[in-house]
């Protein structure tokens, strides 16, 4: 078994839906993936002990991923750095790290996006669709653009990156306990491993 980089874009997105109900099928459309893809990567994900399942119900293991998210992550997926083009900011150039970290006057790192609004250097996301699923989900962005601080930022920001996430990874966690709530009765049922 080989871990695969949509594999960690499944598991945040998780993280980034909290306790929510989710489906094969919704993740699958908000993450731009087939069902049986999400499926696969939620499996290696088990595999992995990056993720737990309990009866019918699969959530992200944090203490685990939150270790491969701080020490394996930037050598398993070391970003690709290309020339400039239009695309999404990620890493210092975009939220929550703009608001600590000044542009020293060097173009910022995008995601390649013919419909991004910023010019920058060619940041590779981790997985293809990562820079879609970001525009469809705030939470999502956010936990994307700390993971690329930490796989491709200098020291301070990387570190700032790892205190950040490890806060919402807790965050995460303490909401364990709490109820998850169905944010969309109608849909196919949630969580299912069948």
């Amino acid at each position: 078994m080989i871990l695969k980089p949509q594999d960690i874009l499944v598991l945040l997105k998780l993280v980034a839906i909290g306790r929510n109900d989710w489906s094969y099928n919704r993740l699958a459309v908000e993450l731009g993936m087939s069902p049986s893809e999400v499926h696969s990567a939620l499996k290696r994900a088990l595999t992995a002990s990056l993720a737990l399942q309990k009866a019918d119900k699969i959530t992200p293991y944090i203490r685990n991923l939150e270790e491969f998210l701080v020490h394996g992550i930037r050598f398993a997926f070391v970003p690709e750095r290309g020339e400039m083009t239009r695309g999404l900011p990620t890493a210092y150039a975009a939220a929550p790290l703009n608001s600590v970290f000044l542009p020293d006057g060097e173009p910022p790192p995008v995601w390649p996006d013919p419909q991004g609004e910023v010019r920058g250097m060619a940041f590779s996301p981790f997985y293809k669709s990562a820079p879609k699923a970001a525009q469809l989900d705030p939470a999502l962005y956010e936990l994307l653009v700390l993971v690329d601080a930490i796989r491709g930022g200098r020291a301070r920001e990387r570190a700032f990156a790892i205190k950040e996430l490890q806060q919402r990874l807790k965050t995460y966690e303490q909401n364990a306990e709490s109820e998850p709530r169905n944010l969309d009765a109608c849909r196919e049922p949630v969580g299912e491993t069948g």
